[in-house]
């Protein structure tokens, strides 16, 4: 009898445990950088949308067996760029873009977006996306809720294309040299043969607005609602194709020993002119010099016609020291040296 309530009551405890983890799993909760959509899925219910979940929220009931689709809530960065390390899919994600002239762009830059959390905007963002799986570059289809690889799976094939006709529009329609200052030195075509005169970061500015204008219309168009908030596009660089980027790079040598040779030939026209003016004042000086004399001498001379004993005066002054006798003229006059 004892044996037989034992027996009872571990059953009982056996379904109440039972009981207690079935009830349990009917409680939910969402990390703080996610937001959760339930969805139905009892033996008796629908696949219809419950509720959604915000941001951070403690444990909530959303019932038996139902699902949740859990998105990104907060910001997240899609980046472009030829380096594998900052990529933000799996292996490189480069766009090459032609120009208007023809030459391919090889563009790098950062996509910021938030995925919209209005509530009536996330039931239709899983409608549309949330109930369907996507091919990842692994091979693998997963679901746009089904953690970072899902998220990049539909990213990659809903997003990404609009995010490249919007860099092929843009960037398309501006020529090399507006977007690199040195595409006019390999460009024969363009009139602007000076790069210093060519205001590339004007152009990449007008070129970045120009792709998020783009993005805002055709990212609400084609998928079908407003379901990405501060969308934003960087441009971070734009590079040339290799053999045009060694062109460029020997047109700058040749540049540069053009403006040293130029440097030279104008720093010897310096010396030069230096040299040449020195010898002009100096002949100037020597010149200047030379005429005070003649006309000091030739004042002193009018001076000795108008007085001819000043002559005799200046001759006496002009004797040396020691001298007690001076008579001009007579031979035999004898001066005694002291």
């Amino acid at each position: 009898m004892r044996l037989g309530k034992s027996i009872v009551a571990v059953v009982f405890a056996v379904a109440a445990v039972a009981v207690l983890i079935v009830v349990g799993g009917g409680f939910k909760r969402t990390d703080p950088g996610q937001v959760a959509v339930v969805r139905d899925g009892g033996p008796l219910d629908d696949t219809g949308i419950r509720q959604v979940i915000p941001p951070g929220s403690g444990l909530t009931w959303v019932g038996l067996w139902s699902s949740l689709h859990s998105y990104p809530a907060q910001q997240r960065i899609y980046t472009i760029t030829t380096d594998a390390k900052r990529a933000s899919s799996s292996g490189v994600d480069e766009v090459t873009v032609p120009s208007a002239d023809g030459v391919n762009l090889g563009i790098e830059g950062t996509l910021y977006f938030t995925l919209n959390l209005d509530t009536e905007m996330l039931k239709r963002f899983d409608d549309r996306y949330g109930t369907r799986t996507y091919l990842g570059q692994d091979g693998e289809s997963r679901y746009a809720w089904d953690g970072d690889e899902g998220w990049n799976a539909f990213f990659i094939q809903s997003v990404r294309p609009v995010v490249y006709n919007a860099l092929r529009t843009q960037i398309g329609a501006a020529d090399c040299a507006d977007l690199l200052s040195s595409c006019a030195l390999v460009q024969p075509s363009t009139t602007r043969a000076d790069p210093a005169g060519v205001d590339s970061n004007a152009s990449i500015t007008r070129a970045q607005d120009g792709i998020n204008r783009l993005l805002e219309r055709d990212l609400e168009q084609l998928l079908g609602g407003r379901f990405f908030t501060g969308l934003r596009f960087t441009l971070v660089r734009v590079t040339l194709p290799p053999e045009i980027q060694t062109a460029v790079n020997s047109a700058q040598v040749a540049q540069a020993g053009i403006a040293e040779a130029k440097a030279k030939a104008s720093q010897a026209d310096v010396e030069a002119e230096t040299k040449i003016r020195q010898a002009e004042a100096d002949a100037k000086a020597s010149i200047a010099l030379a005429t005070g004399k003649a006309q000091a001498n030739k004042k002193l001379q009018e001076s000795y016609r108008k007085c001819r004993a000043c002559v005799e005066i200046d001759k006496l002054k002009a004797l040396p020291g020691g001298i007690t006798v001076y008579a001009p003229g007579n031979s035999d006059v004898v001066v005694p040296s002291r």
